[in-house]
């Protein structure tokens, strides 16, 4: 995925069934996490997931991770060597999932318009759904040491290229009208990605609308030609 900048802050979203907190119901539950065991190393993960969104990586201690699991900080080191490990971890299993949505779609069979469409209305609910997830692994790169940094950054090469691969189908098919593939590329997956920053209890719209309404900006910022 592609790194985006911090836009201006966009109007509150809401997630059906989120908490009072303001984190979305199903976000830290097991299924979400269901590939980290055991089960006090995922409990540690939901909490670093939630301190890293709430605090940013620098300002959160392994103290403040330790205490929001319910657990000593000692305990975390008998499963994570490292703070960085932590979100390393994090970052791997987020990219992996995101990029497993792009490649999906990317794969399926369908015209280039409705390929595009189908992995922008998933990607964006996933970020959306998982948005608390999503900030964190969205925009704490920087912070990973330079081996975890250069993982995550070729799987974000590999979403990018899904996408560019789906426009550059539709531009080939005379579906599409995009003069600049690389850089319309980038847009629209820094209008996915920034659903997560902006997204929050409170609003009107479910993951599955503001996805549609994300796949319809999209359509049109690649010129795709009406059915």
């Amino acid at each position: 995925m592609s790194a985006v900048e911090q836009g201006p802050e966009g109007p509150d979203e809401a997630v059906p069934g989120a908490g009072g907190d303001g984190t979305a119901t199903g976000e830290t539950d097991d299924a979400a996490w269901v590939e980290v065991t055991p089960d006090a190393a995922r409990r540690l993960l939901v909490a670093a997931v939630d301190a890293f969104a709430e605090r940013g990586y620098h300002a959160t201690t392994t103290r403040d991770i330790a205490g929001r699991a319910g657990m000593s900080p000692a305990a975390l080191y008998i499963h994570y060597k490292t703070k960085e490990e932590l979100l390393h971890r994090i970052s791997r299993i987020g990219h992996d999932r995101a990029l497993k949505i792009m490649r999906d779609a990317a794969d399926s069979e369908g015209t280039a318009a409705e390929r595009l469409d189908r992995a922008v209305r998933s990607f964006v609910g996933w970020h959306a759904l998982r948005h608390t997830t999503a900030r964190v692994v969205q925009y704490e790169l920087d912070a990973l040491g330079p081996e975890h940094r250069a993982e995550i950054i070729e799987l974000r090469r590999g979403t990018d290229a899904a996408v560019r691969e789906m426009i550059s189908d539709g531009v080939r098919d005379g579906e599409f009208e995009v003069p600049d593939i690389p850089g319309t590329t980038l847009a629209v997956l820094s209008l996915c990605i920034d659903v997560a920053r902006w997204f929050k209890v409170g609003g009107t719209r479910t993951p599955e609308e503001i996805g549609a309404l994300h796949a319809g900006l999209v359509l049109r910022m690649v010129g795709a030609r009406e059915a």
